[in-house]
């Protein structure tokens, strides 16, 4: 009976002697093989919004493309089912596409912008799928940020994917609020969830200043109120504050100081090496 007992014994210890250094082994060399294989494609991808179509960063891109070496434009709409609606497409070793995504429901209000925060991942996901991307970078105007911003919280697996800098261009954080200790739904939610953010993530917000209160829609109040959900939580927060001409609401996507931020803090930066 104890002869059983000491060769099962024995028998367990040379089981977990040579298991767990294989398990390490394997461990270690899926994630060699991860980054090895990762994926050149960074994509930049655009969310117009309220209101807005595929087309409102036309501008935006058709600007940067004089400036820069040229970048494909995709545009995708998702539809109310789910189901999107592409035109135009990457083109070959362009590694840093810039893609749309707009949604045929565009309108206003927190519960859409949830919607359209469920209709982006649909539109990410198929995306990703597609071009087999695992690093991107965004840009979201006004209510395109809180899309953004609601996906990162509520749907993007950061096992898969890292988004490396997220760009808002008056992003209303506290919707209308112009006070800050009077806090809508919406921050109160995003401030709860803001543990689930990427915490490599650097992010840009951007605010026009038509009357030193707000860029004519906008309060500036609301879009400090991102510091609430981005400050102390991901690698890197910064608020910029436009004056001067084209710093209105709808201007900002326009403003060539815009476009400068968008080329040396996305489009440059993102061409450099990352450290692995």
């Amino acid at each position: 009976m104890r002869n059983g007992m000491l060769t099962c014994a024995i028998a367990l210890g040379l089981l977990l002697g040579i298991g767990f250094p294989a398990y390490q082994w394997m461990h270690t060399s899926v994630n060699r093989a991860r980054v090895v294989h990762r994926s050149p494609l960074r994509p930049i991808f655009l969310v117009p919004g309220s209101s807005a179509s595929q087309n409102r960063f036309n501008a935006l891109v058709f600007a940067l493309n004089r400036q820069t070496t040229g970048h494909s434009y995709v545009k995708l709409t998702v539809a109310t089912d789910g189901t999107v609606k592409q035109s135009g497409r990457v083109a070959p070793r362009d590694n840093q596409p810039y893609i749309v995504v707009a949604f045929a429901n565009n309108q206003d209000g927190y519960p859409n912008i949830k919607r359209q925060a469920r209709w982006f991942d649909l539109a990410f996901t198929a995306m990703a799928k597609k071009y087999h991307f695992d690093r991107f970078s965004a840009i979201g105007h006004s209510n395109g940020g809180l899309v953004l911003t609601l996906f990162l919280e509520k749907y993007m697996n950061q096992a898969d994917y890292s988004m490396q800098r997220l760009m808002t261009l008056g992003t209303p954080y506290n919707l209308e609020e112009s006070q800050p200790q009077n806090r809508t739904q919406m921050l109160t939610d995003m401030v709860r969830l803001r543990q689930n953010l990427p915490p490599n993530l650097t992010v840009y917000s951007v605010a026009g200043s038509e009357n030193y209160t707000s860029d004519g829609i906008v309060p500036l109040a609301s879009v400090a109120a991102g510091k609430y959900v981005f400050q102390d939580q991901v690698a890197h927060y910064t608020m910029i504050t436009l004056s001067g001409s084209n710093a209105q609401h709808s201007d900002l996507p326009q403003n060539q100081q815009t476009l400068d931020l968008i080329k040396h803090d996305l489009l440059l930066r993102n061409q450099r090496p990352l450290r692995q």
